[in-house]
């Protein structure tokens, strides 16, 4: 039976936006470093991982909101290493609040990269088995995003901040590219409550890459399609759907 490991974090003022909500990239720093604290404990933290040349690297998140946490409250984070395959690894992540109600919950995908040539390395099990998740053939497919048909776009230059301590743009950035051309009217109003984003090639230091939106509007949903692109090459694409704001 996987494991599963709980965090208590009381949200900041600095980990959330003009609404008093949590930031959704800052939501994302925080269950990481309860993935990493949960490695840590059972003895596979980044040092170990590194011993193989190896790293790992998320390249999808499903997030699944009922409510985002606010200022200064009291929360629970969850994580649990799923299953794996050859390639891929699946990881939960749940946010609870004092009460136990389900805040957030996020599905997500890693795999190892190989530090040398930045390719995907397939899964040691010795670095898995700690964590008692399950080996299983089936790939995990999460829902295809629609076309964009007449996407705006907004440029941005990635800064030496936009950068990780594994040489590459941090996952949290990508969303916070494709959230910022949206506008501060959009994201006041509204509140995410699905959000689908895949990670394909990183971009680099002093790149200038170029966040595409579109928004799409069905009976009673809205939603918004996001590319982050670094000239002609997709880099990270996204899939958002949004209520109406109810604070």
């Amino acid at each position: 039976m996987p494991k599963k490991f709980t965090e208590p974090h009381t949200v900041w003022y600095y980990e959330c936006d003009t609404t008093g909500q949590l930031s959704i990239p800052m939501l994302l720093s925080i269950v990481i470093k309860t993935s990493e604290s949960q490695s840590e404990k059972v003895g596979r933290g980044s040092d170990y991982v590194a011993t193989f040349g190896l790293t790992w690297v998320i390249i999808q998140y499903e997030m699944h909101i009922n409510r985002m946490p606010k200022v200064n409250e009291q929360i629970l984070v969850t994580t649990q290493a799923a299953s794996y395959n050859k390639f891929f690894c699946y990881r939960n992540f749940w946010v609870h609040d004092l009460q136990g109600n389900e805040l957030v919950l996020i599905q997500s995908t890693f795999v190892l990269m190989d530090l040398k040539n930045r390719k995907m390395s397939r899964v040691l099990p010795e670095i898995v088995a700690p964590f008692g998740c399950e080996k299983r053939t089936k790939i995990q497919r999460s829902k295809k995003f629609e076309e964009m048909t007449q996407p705006k776009m907004q440029p941005y230059r990635v800064r030496y901040l936009d950068i990780d301590s594994n040489s590459h743009v941090n996952n949290a950035k990508y969303l916070d590219w494709m959230l910022d051309v949206l506008g501060y009217d959009f994201l006041v109003t509204h509140d995410a409550k699905t959000i689908i984003v895949k990670f394909d090639k990183e971009v680099e230091y002093g790149n200038q890459i170029q966040s595409y939106w579109e928004e799409k509007a069905g009976e009673g949903t809205l939603t918004t399609i996001h590319q982050i692109k670094n000239g002609t090459t997709l880099c990270t694409e996204a899939m958002i759907d949004w209520d109406s704001a109810s604070r």
